[in-house]
């Protein structure tokens, strides 16, 4: 009875109760889901990802276990970044690109994550390398000009599903994959790809003018050869008038200007409309 009137025997007590409740008792919150160990085996998930539950309803709270026998491994639920290292992939068209990529991916199965790879962050690292791999794979069957395209998003949706068959004995899905950037690298290969590119549609645009000019001299042929049959028509109808047309024409053609001087004799038949037609009426 001795001990138990001995302050320092109820602190001990005390002291070791908190202990135990401590390694009994543990708060799981929504955004996170726990495999439980026992002894270094798995024995149970607390809180497992289920993309059909309603929020509110999953295993979260207050939750126990054995102490000192059993561990808990917390692993989140929610949508993780996966920030990726700047890459250089080599383009079907021989052009070095330096390609800046980033995805998402969630855990969906903790306990193989946890039998896998132990972490989440060894399992962000296991994704990173087999997304780097498949993108250099993929986008080196690429000419840098689909990398500007519409077929951009397809390339990542084949990408995403090709590491999702991967992904799956880490546990984890990856949800989105996406270029941030992809461009040429910097100093003289840049500068001569810019140099190939402006010579390109230098080149493309001296071909379109050429085109066009050609067409343009057709349809001004042709619309010549239809203006002369609508003269030709109409002369023929009035040859006098054809007459003082082309007298009209030819002024045009040699007074210029005021300082235009014409010496012929003064009934020369170039001179004729001037006098008039008077003598023809």
């Amino acid at each position: 009875m001795t001990l138990f009137r001995n302050p320092i025997a109820w602190a001990v007590l005390a002291f070791a109760a908190v202990v135990v409740l401590m390694g009994t008792f543990y708060t799981v919150h929504e955004t996170r889901q726990v495999v439980v160990l026992r002894l270094g085996k798995p024995e149970r998930i607390v809180n497992a990802y289920n993309p059909n539950a309603a929020f509110g309803t999953s295993g979260a709270g207050l939750v126990a276990k054995v102490p000192f026998i059993e561990t808990a491994t917390f692993v989140d639920k929610r949508v993780l970044n996966l920030d990726m290292e700047q890459q250089t992939v080599l383009t079907t068209d021989q052009l070095r690109l330096v390609v800046d990529a980033f995805a998402r991916f969630r855990i969906t199965d903790p306990l193989r994550m946890v039998q896998t790879v132990g972490t989440e962050a060894n399992a962000a690292d296991a994704l990173k390398r087999i997304l780097a791999s498949k993108m250099r794979n993929e986008l080196g069957k690429q000419p840098f000009a689909s990398l500007l395209s519409p077929e951009r998003t397809e390339m990542m949706e084949e990408i995403q599903t090709t590491v999702n068959r991967q992904a799956r004995q880490y546990g984890a899905e990856i949800i989105d994959v996406r270029i941030k950037r992809a461009d040429l690298p910097s100093g003289t290969p840049l500068e001569s790809a810019f140099l190939r590119m402006r010579s390109a549609r230098q080149q493309e645009a001296a071909t379109i003018r050429a085109q066009g000019l050609k067409q343009a001299q057709l349809v001004r042929a042709k619309a010549d050869a239809e203006a002369a049959n609508t003269y030709a028509a109409s002369f023929g109808q009035d040859p006098e008038f054809f007459a003082f047309y082309r007298a009209m024409q030819a002024y045009r053609t040699t007074f210029t200007d005021d300082s235009s001087t014409v010496v012929l004799s003064s009934n020369n038949e170039f001179l004729r409309e001037f006098e008039g037609r008077r003598g023809n009426r």
